[in-house]
């Protein structure tokens, strides 16, 4: 036996090498889905594998708490946590404007064109109202889920989506209306 698996996990008495291993495979499986998240978040992909990585080390370093629940819920949550409080530090930061973002290849795929003025007018919406659509249709979870991980109520997690929808639906007319013009 090596030296590594004879040392214990000091809190599942169960030998580390094991507790590395079940990490990784969950890691594998949940990598793309939150950094998915994390660019909807946050609208830039360097941020978004920096902000994986940090909610990553963040879930193994409570991974005998985070593997009793739902796994990819507590690495969600973290997410959410370590966006919001990057926000309260850098709140004079100016971002890029979604229109101002580099055109890819729309002209030759349809569904892409459409995909990139969703994901513009998701990044125009506050924070707030981001957060709450990014969990709710993008990762398609529940109303309950949503106010479970964000920790508000059900309902406010209901009114804010209710706004947000407002605002893209009229984001994207002015964009439809534009393009039509």
């Amino acid at each position: 036996m090596s030296d590594e698996s004879l040392e214990l996990d000091l809190f599942t008495a169960r030998p580390k090498g094991e507790r590395d291993a079940e990490f990784a495979e969950f890691m594998v499986g949940a990598i793309g889905p939150l950094q998915r998240s994390a660019y909807l978040l946050c609208g830039d992909a360097d941020r978004a594998d920096e902000l994986t990585q940090h909610a990553l080390e963040r879930t193994y370093r409570a991974w005998p708490r985070a593997r009793q629940g739902d796994p990819l819920s507590y690495a969600r949550r973290v997410l959410v946590n370590l966006r919001i409080d990057g926000w309260r530090r850098t709140r004079r930061e100016v971002l890029t404007d979604p229109h101002a973002l580099p055109e890819r290849a729309a002209a030759s795929d349809p569904d892409h064109a459409h995909r990139d003025e969703v994901l513009r007018a998701v990044l125009t919406l506050p924070l707030k109202q981001r957060r709450v659509v990014v969990l709710r249709y993008l990762l398609d979870l529940s109303e309950a889920q949503v106010a479970a991980e964000l920790d508000i109520p059900r309902g406010t997690v209901k009114s804010t989506a209710s706004r947000a929808l407002v605002t893209l639906r009229s984001t994207l007319d002015a964009v439809t209306n534009r393009s039509a013009t």
